[in-house]
């Protein structure tokens, strides 16, 4: 069985539940598994990345190409 199969089988069971505390089990369940994944696949940065990262920014910084806060929360609202 392939896993869009198994997904939809998955569906299928998903939408016979009727136990509102099971769902909300599983929905623990599958946020905790997500942030585990995610956490797995992240990679402690090098001490001369980090150190790179810095002056990059302090080039950026010095040569204009920042904007203030305000200014990105009026960007960020366009974004929705």
């Amino acid at each position: 069985m392939n896993i869009q199969t198994r997904k939809l089988v998955l569906i299928e069971e998903f939408l016979r539940i009727n136990d509102e505390s099971l769902i909300t089990k599983l929905e623990s369940f599958i946020k905790l598994e997500k942030k585990l994944s995610h956490e797995r696949n992240l990679k402690p940065m090098l001490l001369n990345e980090f150190h790179e990262m810095i002056d990059q920014a302090k080039q950026d910084s010095d040569a204009g190409r920042v904007i203030s806060h305000q200014e990105l929360r009026k960007k960020v609202k366009t974004w929705k």
